[in-house]
């Protein structure tokens, strides 16, 4: 776990230097919010934008390796830069875009991970949300790890404001369901 708390670190500071908005989803997240799971990669959300994604995927492919042999038109085409630290450690930044993913960086608060190492991640409500609209199988176990460590202090009006227009645009309502449902 220390090795991807250092890539982390090493990624915010790129990023902070450089004044973007971000923080820090997935695993990571997880580890504060729910119950605690082997990660190996770095997942974070990078505010860019849409239509000026270049000059992002430029400046961090200049301080990064990329995973892929053309890594800058796979962000391009999918809005998910992948990366490595200088240790090795996978980076997938997703090129966040949406009013939603701008509101999940503004909400993220600070979490020491190690001494003197806070690390900017989003909030339990924002991975709930993210979660279900990923709608995969471990995304509905990370879900309900969350909720049972969370239990009493999530704003589930915010949740469901956030994940019912997601989930439209999707043409998945039964993610929103599916959600209330474990939450009962």
């Amino acid at each position: 776990m220390i090795e991807l708390v250092v890539a982390a670190q090493e990624l915010q500071s790129c990023l902070e230097s450089r004044g973007w908005k971000f923080c820090f989803i997935g695993g990571l997240a997880l580890q504060h919010w729910g119950e605690q799971r082997v990660t190996r990669d770095v997942d974070a959300t990078l505010v860019t934008g849409f239509g000026a994604e270049e000059p992002f995927i430029d400046a961090l492919l200049s301080r990064f390796r990329g995973r892929l042999p053309d890594t800058r038109l796979f962000a391009l085409r999918n809005r998910v830069l992948l990366l490595e630290s200088s240790a090795g450690i996978p980076l997938d930044i997703a090129l966040g875009g949406l009013p939603f993913e701008s509101e999940v960086a503004s909400r993220a608060t600070r979490v020491e991970f190690a001494p003197g190492c806070p690390l900017l991640i989003c909030s339990a409500e924002d991975l709930v949300v993210m979660k279900a609209f990923a709608d995969r199988p471990r995304d509905w176990v990370d879900i309900e790890g969350i909720l049972i460590r969370q239990e009493g202090r999530l704003d589930w009006g915010y949740i469901t404001t956030q994940l019912t227009p997601l989930a439209k645009a999707k043409e998945a309502p039964g993610i929103v369901a599916r959600l209330e449902a474990m939450r009962r």
